[in-house]
């Protein structure tokens, strides 16, 4: 069982800058035994992949409409993985969320059916 919880959202202008942050705690395994995402799900649309990070935070993966500008990271001593966001546009406005599956050989996970654990989600709004 492992518990996520996001922070970090808000409001903020088109070109700016904000960094998520999710917390895990974990009763089995150490948070350094999961592969990490992030999704978002912006309104009437579906759940989207943004970016991955293997449990070894050697291996990343970004959707292509973040690549460049979203960076992915992870610290293991905070049981907490990190979202930075730069250069925000209209239309990375939606709901985050953080999620964790026990890590597994071969790439990235990037569906949301391959991912266990979820967080509740945080709002991110970006004005133009």
């Amino acid at each position: 069982q492992v518990q996520l919880v996001e922070s970090g959202g808000g409001l903020v202008q088109a070109g700016g800058s904000l960094r998520l942050s999710c917390a895990a705690s974990s009763r089995t395994f150490p948070f350094s035994n999961y592969d990490m995402g992030w999704f978002r799900q912006a309104p009437g649309k579906e759940r989207e992949f943004v970016a991955a990070i293997s449990w070894s935070g050697i291996s990343t993966y970004y959707a292509d409409s973040v690549k460049g500008r979203f960076t992915i990271s992870r610290d293991d001593a905070k049981n907490t993985v990190y979202l930075q966001m730069n250069s925000l546009k209209p239309e990375d406005t939606a709901d985050y969320y953080c999620a964790g599956r026990l890590y597994k050989l071969g790439p990235l996970p990037y569906l949301v059916t391959e991912y266990d654990y979820w967080g509740q989600g945080t709002q991110v709004t970006v004005s133009s």
